[in-house]
C-alpha cells in the first residue's frame, strides 16, 4: 500500500527535517523551501493529499501560497504552521487559503500526527464526494441526455457538440473544477423539450420565428431553472447556465461564494462555445464565427475567445471526413452532417457523438429507410 503524499513548505530546513522525521513512516513527505518552490512541486508532482505551509516566508507568505494551492489543487487539505500566531495572520490564512487547521510553532509530535490524520481523512471525504459528483452524477446526466437525444435529436445533438468543445476549452484554460461546466453544457438544451419540434428545427436552421415562438424561446432559461431546481449539488451548474444565458455576460455579476470563480469561468466558456456553435449552424465558417465573437467584447471574455480560437483554428487535430454505411458506425464516432431518414426526419444532428444505444437502434432500421452514406469525422494528430 502506497503512502499518502503530503507537501511541507517552510524556509527553515531544520523545521522540514523535524516534520519529516515524525511523519515519514506514515506519509510520503515532499519538502519545499519557498512558496514558489512549493507551487512548482504541486504542479510537477501533485496532487498532494495535504499541504502544510509556514506563514512567514520571504517572497510569498503562507496565506498567499495556500490561496494559490486552493486554485491549483482544490481537493488538497491545507494547513498553516507559524511561530507568529497573531490574529491578522489567522484571518488572512482562513480567508485567502480556506485552511483546515492552524498550528503554532513549536508543534508537539503527537499534535502534528493528529492534525495530519484529520487532514488526510478530510481529503479522503472531499475526494470521494468529487468522484461521486464527477462520475456518478456526470454519468447519470449523460445517460439522460442520450435518451432524450433519441426524441429530440436537434437539441441534444447540439448539446453533445457543445459539451465536447467545452471540455477541450476548459482543459486548455486549466480549469481545475470542470465537471460543473461540462454538465451545464450537456443540460444547456434541456428546456427545448418543452418546444414543438418545428420550433426547435427553426432555431437550429436559423429560420424566422413567430411572435409566440419567440416568446416561448425567451422563457427557456426559466424553464431550465425549474427543471433543475430540485436536483441537489447542481447549484453551480444552474448558476453557470443562468449567467451564460445573459446577453451582456461581461457586465453581469456573480454573488460572492466558494464557487464564484467556477461559475464565472464556466459561464464564459459555455457562452463562447454555444454562440460559436450557433453561428456555425447558420453557415458561418469557423474563422468568421470567431471574428464575430471577437467583435463583441461586452459579451465575451477575450482570453476565453482567443483560447478557443487556438483550438478551432490552429489545427490541433486534423479532421478527415469519411462516408460509411449505416452498419459501420460505431460508438464514439462523430457525425459530420445531419443524419436523416429518406422522408426528411432528422435522426441525429451534426456533431452528435454516436452512443451504444444509437448503434443498437440503427441496427433495426430497414434498408433504404435512412439516407446513406453516413458522414463521420475521423480525427488524427496535426502535421
Amino acid at each position: 500500500m502506497s503512502l499518502v503524499k503530503i507537501l511541507c513548505v517552510d524556509d527553515e530546513p531544520q523545521i522540514i527535517e523535524g516534520i519529516s522525521l515524525h511523519l515519514r513512516r506514515e506519509y510520503a513527505v515532499t519538502a519545499a523551501y519557498s512558496g514558489a518552490e512549493g507551487l512548482a512541486e504541486l504542479q510537477n508532482h501533485g496532487p498532494f493529499a495535504v499541504v502544510l505551509s509556514d506563514m512567514q516566508m520571504p517572497g510569498m507568505n503562507g496565506a498567499s501560497f495556500l490561496a494559490q494551492v486552493r486554485g491549483l489543487s482544490p481537493d488538497s487539505t491545507r494547513m498553516l504552521l507559524t511561530g507568529h500566531a497573531d490574529l491578522n495572520s489567522a484571518i488572512a490564512a482562513v480567508n485567502e487559503g480556506q485552511i483546515f487547521r492552524f498550528l503554532s510553532k513549536p508543534c508537539p509530535p503527537d499534535q502534528l500526527r493528529l492534525a495530519f490524520k484529520a487532514a488526510t481523512e478530510q481529503n479522503r471525504l472531499v475526494t470521494a464526494e468529487r468522484v461521486l459528483l464527477e462520475q456518478t452524477l456526470h454519468g447519470s446526466i449523460k445517460t439522460l441526455v442520450d435518451v432524450l437525444s433519441l426524441t429530440n435529436p436537434v437539441s441534444f445533438g447540439r448539446a453533445m457538440r457543445v459539451k465536447k468543445h467545452v471540455s477541450e476549452l476548459a482543459a486548455k484554460l486549466g480549469l481545475a473544477e470542470r465537471w460543473q461546466v461540462e454538465v451545464a453544457a450537456m443540460l444547456s438544451q434541456l428546456a427545448c423539450i418543452t418546444l414543438p419540434t418545428e420550433t426547435v428545427e427553426k432555431l437550429y436552421y436559423g429560420q424566422a420565428l413567430s411572435e409566440d415562438e419567440r416568446e416561448a424561446v425567451s422563457r427557456l432559461p426559466g424553464v431550465t431553472e425549474q427543471l433543475l431546481g430540485n436536483i441537489p449539488r447542481l447549484e453551480a451548474v444552474r448558476a453557470i447556465l443562468a449567467k451564460a444565458a445573459k446577453q451582456y455576460l461581461r457586465s453581469s455579476t456573480t454573488p460572492e461564494g466558494p464557487d464564484k470563480l467556477v461559475i464565472d469561468r464556466g459561464a464564459h466558456i459555455l457562452k463562447v462555445v454555444a454562440d460559436f456553435d450557433s453561428l456555425e449552424a447558420l453557415g458561418s465558417t469557423a474563422s468568421s464565427a470567431i471574428d464575430n465573437l471577437r467583435c463583441r467584447p461586452e459579451s465575451y471574455d477575450s482570453a476565453t475567445v482567443e483560447a478557443f480560437a487556438e483550438l478551432r483554428l490552429s489545427g490541433v487535430q486534423k479532421e478527415e471526413i469519411r462516408e460509411l454505411p449505416l452498419s459501420a458506425i460505431r460508438e464514439g464516432m462523430v457525425l459530420a452532417a445531419d443524419l436523416k431518414m429518406v422522408n426528411g426526419t432528422l435522426l441525429a444532428a451534426r456533431g452528435y457523438e454516436v452512443t451504444t444505444s444509437f448503434v443498437e437502434r440503427a441496427r433495426h432500421f430497414r434498408p433504404g429507410l435512412v439516407k446513406v452514406p453516413v458522414r463521420v469525422v475521423m480525427r488524427g494528430p496535426a502535421n
